[in-house]
């Protein structure tokens, strides 16, 4: 950009900082054309303004729908500089130059998420003009600033003063890669609005746009040799939903692995109505438990597996009170997630510096709408998220299961939809005392579990409730209801929907074991 900079086209929603911006381009000659409010507040700080309408000789119309949206602006901002066909049509139609644009968006994501409006009234903060300013000015920017984030103004003043008005054109590169991810993002929202309102049965559109919005910089990836950052998927619902919204009370910044872990544990504890904590460890839960209080159930919860509990990430979907608090900082643990603190539980985490506390009030719910997204090579798999929970069950031995029995597999059945395949969850009461996950075998998912029941800890010797089984998928043979009888289990859940069904029931039968099947299958890989 030259010396020949003079025109600069500012029209902004967010006027933070805009004052102080627009002064200094003034003193650096640039004349200022503008539109309604921004105006109005520029004028009251006496800098100098001329308004759109002076330059189009054209009022906006429509309320406020059309101000800019006319030749010669829009003339102003494509016009190639040195190409003589676009300067001999400049001078026809009257048209001078716009060098810079400063814009950004009516508040779409905002109001939609934080207000209630009628359609009718919402649809008014769609942004029309300024969308298709950043447009123009990022398919011209060898010749045209765009600037549509108040942070970019310090930069872009510093090189208009340190290269004799010049900006850099690595800097126009990368502000207008800003402006076409920051449209592409905004018409996200608006797009996200539409869908999830939409009655159309396709749930998946022929085309999608995931707007995300940096959250923070993480320390690093899964490992310290790769970057990594936290980024908000677009989406029109509450802006304090979902674990990217947790507010951190204390510790280290949090890692990429940390968040992977904690999305894991608050998936798993939002199953739960009852007062519940979750262990998790490298993205699998290690230690699930239901209780009266929260640190009965965190006590239960350790005893699964206390070794692997080191260095894990807790949750709670109760607020977490002192005494609970104790009893976690005796042991290692990176995290710790709950909705809520009381204020002696804080003072305890206090003597642990470095242990990050995180606060979330909200529950995964149904109503999130969220997709599940996972990265293969060249592009994305898109499923719904699986928030279904089996409505009916049937009994398929001749054995049906005592009450407490079933509400035992209903336990491990919700905890199993949270392990990874091939699992296999054994629980005594409301309380896992074996995980057995990601095997290839699932003979050997059960026989990884079994060793963990053999750890015999207190609180899991002193339990002798039924020994109970679930399964996130069929059993292909009858050979983990031969090993499972082996162990002394009484009842097993499972989907069911192999060819070879009857094999197993007919084992269970001959066990004296009761089987359940849910017809529903819940893989997690």
């Amino acid at each position: 950009m030259s010396k020949s900079l003079k025109r600069v086209l500012i029209s902004v929603t967010d006027k933070t900082g805009i004052v102080e911006f627009a002064d200094q381009l003034v003193k650096s000659g640039y004349e200022i054309i503008s539109t309604g409010g921004t105006a109005k507040k520029l004028k009251q700080t006496e800098i100098a303004v001329k308004e759109v309408e002076d330059i189009t000789g054209y009022p906006e119309i429509l309320d406020g729908r059309v101000k800019t949206l006319h030749p010669k602006v829009f003339g102003g901002l494509l016009a190639i500089r040195g190409n003589e066909r676009h300067r001999k049509d400049m001078s026809t139609h009257d048209i001078e130059p716009i060098d810079m644009v400063v814009v950004n968006l009516y508040p779409f994501e905002k109001v939609v998420t934080e207000t209630v409006l009628d359609e009718k009234d919402l649809l008014e903060y769609i942004d029309i003009g300024g969308v298709a300013l950043l447009r123009a000015a990022g398919k011209n920017f060898h010749d045209v600033v765009i600037v549509c984030d108040p942070a970019d103004y310090p930069q872009v003043l510093h090189e208009i003063t340190e290269n004799d008005g010049n900006i850099r054109m690595e800097t126009k590169r990368r502000l207008a890669a800003k402006a076409f991810a920051h449209t592409a993002r905004y018409d996200a929202v608006i797009s996200s609005y539409f869908r999830e309102r939409s009655k159309d049965e396709e749930i998946f559109p022929q085309e999608m746009t995931l707007g995300l919005k940096k959250v923070q910089t993480l320390r690093y990836g899964e490992n310290p040799h790769q970057k990594a950052a936290l980024y908000r998927e677009t989406g029109a619902r509450s802006v304090d939903w979902g674990i990217v919204t947790a507010k951190k009370l204390q510790g280290k910044e949090l890692s990429y692995n940390n968040y992977l872990d904690l999305d894991s544990a608050w998936n798993l504890v939002s199953e739960f109505h009852q007062t519940a904590a979750v262990i998790v460890k490298h993205n699998t839960p290690c230690g699930v438990a239901l209780a009266d209080r929260p640190v009965e159930a965190f006590r239960q919860a350790m005893a699964c597996d206390p070794m692997s509990a080191f260095g894990g990430v807790v949750s709670f979907n109760k607020e977490v009170d002192g005494q609970t608090a104790e009893e976690m900082t005796k042991i290692f643990l990176e995290c710790v997630i709950a909705p809520g603190y009381r204020p002696d539980a804080i003072e305890v985490f206090r003597k642990k510096e470095n242990l990050r506390i995180l606060q979330l009030p909200s529950f995964i719910t149904t109503a999130a709408k969220e997709f599940d997204v996972k990265r293969v090579s060249g592009g994305l798999l898109v499923q719904e998220k699986d928030y279904s929970q089996t409505t009916e069950t049937k009994i398929v031995t001749k054995k049906s299961p005592s009450p407490e029995e079933m509400a035992s597999l209903e336990f491990a059945w919700r905890v199993c939809k949270h392990v990874k395949s091939n699992a296999i969850v054994l629980a005594r009461g409301p309380m896992t005392v074996g995980l057995g996950a990601g095997q290839m075998s699932r003979v050997d998912a059960l026989r990884v579990a079994w060793m963990k029941l053999q750890q015999q800890q207190p609180l899991i010797l002193g339990n002798q409730r039924p020994l109970v089984l679930a399964s996130d998928a069929f059993f292909p043979f009858r050979d983990c209801v031969d090993e499972a009888s082996k162990m002394g289990i009484s009842a097993i859940i499972q989907p069911g929907g192999s060819v070879r069904d009857e094999d197993s029931i007919r084992a269970a039968n001959e066990y004296g074991m009761s089987m359940v099947f849910t017809g529903m299958r819940h893989f997690r890989h």
